[in-house]
């Protein structure tokens, strides 16, 4: 296809072009437009034109002055190719190859924004976060796999649906895993030369790798206080690594403890503690099976789980406190209302926990999660 028909082709000439005979200008060049119908339906759009007889063209046209007397030439009919298909009675269909839905302007949209922002000067801090979050979230995962490989059995009574309950990955293929996960962490902190990151690494790999492993001295889940500190030791590593990383080694700064950075200290002591004791409530017929013990076993159910709820409501009244001494409005008024929203939230929903549902107890505890997330968040505002 070579052209698209457009209606401004098809415009009313100037009578002055058509008197212009005597300098060779063509002198029945006159088309006009009789109907335009606009049709929607297949996408497509609809052109009904009528020509006039066929175009005389004559020799000293397009502007050149003829050096002789005027002599017509024979009759040449004129077609414009067009990006169009003819069927009868002159008719035309533009093909519409641009149609216009709501997810093409989502994404034209967002192209644009990106293009006006220049996110090409970012791409340095992206890669200066990435360089301490991808460590330790590889660490994470590994304690995790690990987990999973040595509770096998409990997991086929606690959690059937794990993936090697299921048999989808074999156990040799989760060690493979969690050991390339480990190689990859400890690599990638020895390459960043940072001696707080790689001290985290550390510290992660021995707490996570004693909790699950079963040997002399360690396989500490079976022991309550001894599976709380793994818990706690998992938070605090991540938290004070990242901190002291950024600061000493990324910004050059002496490392200072500020007040947000003692704050979530406080929290992830406590909110250790609350993970620590809740993910056992769902677990207590498996961990109890397998010689397991736990606090849920010790004191039953319900009084760990009341525990948990007042630890939590702690955080959020120390929460509210410390954001109500904020010289910001803002800060004073983000702290003060987000840490009452969340604790009045964690508030309502226990009351109306059934501890007898597993499923229903296990999103409780996913839920705890989410709210330590959303802490992350407030901190910020902690000035």
């Amino acid at each position: 296809m070579i052209q698209t028909i457009k209606s401004s082709s098809f415009t009313t000439m100037s009578p002055s072009f058509s008197s212009r005979i005597q300098h060779g200008f063509p002198t029945s060049f006159h088309l006009q437009r009789r109907q335009r119908q606009i049709s929607n339906k297949y996408k497509e759009n609809k052109y009904f034109i009528n020509f006039l007889p066929p175009v005389s063209i004559s020799k000293g046209s397009f502007g050149r002055r003829s050096s002789g007397p005027y002599k017509p030439v024979r009759e040449k009919k004129v077609q414009t190719p067009t990006f169009c298909a003819q069927s009868t009675n002159d008719e035309f269909i533009l093909k519409d190859d641009h149609i216009t839905t709501l997810q093409s302007s989502l994404w034209r949209n967002v192209d644009v924004f990106l293009r006006f922002c220049r996110l090409h000067s970012v791409i340095g801090n992206i890669i200066g976060i990435l360089k301490v979050m991808i460590p330790m979230v590889l660490m994470n995962v590994y304690v995790g796999c690990l987990n999973q490989v040595t509770d096998l059995e409990i997991d086929k009574v606690n959690k059937p649906h794990f993936v090697l309950v299921t048999g989808e990955y074999t156990v040799g293929q989760a060690k493979a895993i969690a050991a390339a996960l480990a190689l990859m962490a400890f690599t990638m902190g020895i390459l960043f030369n940072s001696p707080s990151l790689f001290a985290g690494l550390v510290a992660y790999f021995l707490v996570g790798t004693a909790y699950s492993v079963e040997l002399p001295l360690l396989r500490w889940k079976k022991n309550p206080f001894l599976a709380a500190f793994v818990i706690i030791s998992l938070l605090l590593s991540i938290a004070s690594s990242s901190y002291i990383h950024s600061q000493t080694f990324v910004l050059g700064r002496p490392l200072v403890f500020t007040r947000p950075f003692a704050f979530i200290l406080f929290l992830d002591i406590l909110f250790g503690i609350v993970v620590a004791l809740m993910k056992d409530i769902p677990d207590v017929d498996g961990d109890r099976a397998f010689g397991i013990q736990t606090f849920s076993i010790m004191h039953g159910k319900r009084k760990v789980f009341d525990f948990c709820i007042s630890i939590l409501l702690t955080v959020y009244g120390v929460g509210m406190l410390i954001g109500a001494l904020s010289s910001s409005p803002l800060n004073k008024l983000v702290t003060v209302f987000g840490h009452g929203a969340l604790g009045f939230l964690l508030w309502t929903r226990s009351q109306s926990l059934n501890l007898d549902d597993k499923s229903l107890v296990e999103s409780f505890y996913m839920f705890t999660w989410k709210l330590l997330y959303v802490e992350y968040l407030l901190i910020h505002f902690l000035r």
